[in-house]
């Protein structure tokens, strides 16, 4: 799926539609990219003269990256984050790096859901994380 795509399923839009690209790529597997420009406005102050991608906007991207996975149930519903645990960030996102965010759907209790997911840059991990959100 391209951004227009995503904007299918997601409610998000410009500049919170923090996906470039993502595929269900097997049962329960969703991969979705993000490549770093360098102009963000999450850059602008994070920080002067090193940009480096904060830590809530990669779990963002893990988020909307899991709703890949729900793309049938997410459709016409809001996605809100109702837990993030064991979020550990390994190494920096920089301007020019690719994302690449793979997610998996843990359990679920609609409207509730749990997913973990994981994102490199070049194979090297970068962040990983439990999340629950509920779909209203």
């Amino acid at each position: 799926m391209n951004r227009e795509e995503l904007k299918g399923i997601l409610p998000h839009r410009e500049p919170m539609l923090l996906v470039d690209e993502a595929e269900l790529e097997e049962d329960n597997l969703a991969v979705g990219k993000y490549t770093v420009k360098g102009d963000e406005y999450f850059l602008q102050g994070h920080f002067p003269g090193m940009p480096v991608m904060p830590g809530v906007i990669q779990l963002e991207i893990m988020a909307q990256t899991c709703c890949v996975l729900l793309k049938d149930e997410v459709k016409g519903k809001n996605t809100f984050y109702t837990g993030i645990d064991k979020a550990r960030f390994k190494n920096k996102v920089l301007p020019g790096d690719t994302l690449v965010m793979k997610c998996s759907l843990v359990k679920s209790r609609p409207p509730f859901y749990f997913a973990q997911g994981k994102g490199y840059v070049n194979g090297k991990l970068t962040v990983s994380a439990e999340l629950s959100f509920a779909l209203l």
